[in-house]
């Protein structure tokens, strides 16, 4: 059989495509490439990053109470503005319900 007629299978490359993306298997194609080459890709920039972090006087749990921190204080402020709403509704409920209640009562009309 010639290049051309031979059937396309799953993990055929187009024709004139780099020697490097030739048969890429399904978890190189996710990673990016081999997953030896990403591991040693994410090792190195991990240390360059973590050199960074820790030049910048910033440890891992740090970072980690931060945003336990964070969650906590959006946490609270979502129960006090819960709180400040309760207290305008109760403050309206106190003009709003008698003026309803007299209203009703001078509009209601005895059975006729």
């Amino acid at each position: 059989m010639s290049e051309e007629t031979k059937p396309a299978s799953a993990w055929s490359t187009p024709p004139g495509a780099p020697h490097w993306r030739r048969r890429e298997t399904p978890l190189a194609r996710f990673l990016g490439g081999t997953p030896s080459n990403v591991a040693l890709r994410l090792f190195f920039l991990s240390l360059v990053v973590g050199a960074l972090l820790m030049w910048l006087d910033i440890r891992p749990i740090d970072l980690v109470q931060d945003v336990i921190r964070f969650a906590r204080h959006i946490w609270s402020l979502g129960f006090e503005a819960l709180r400040e709403m309760g207290d305008y509704i109760l403050a309206g409920a106190m003009i709003v319900v008698p003026v309803w209640l007299v209203a009703r009562l001078l509009n209601w009309r005895g059975p006729t």
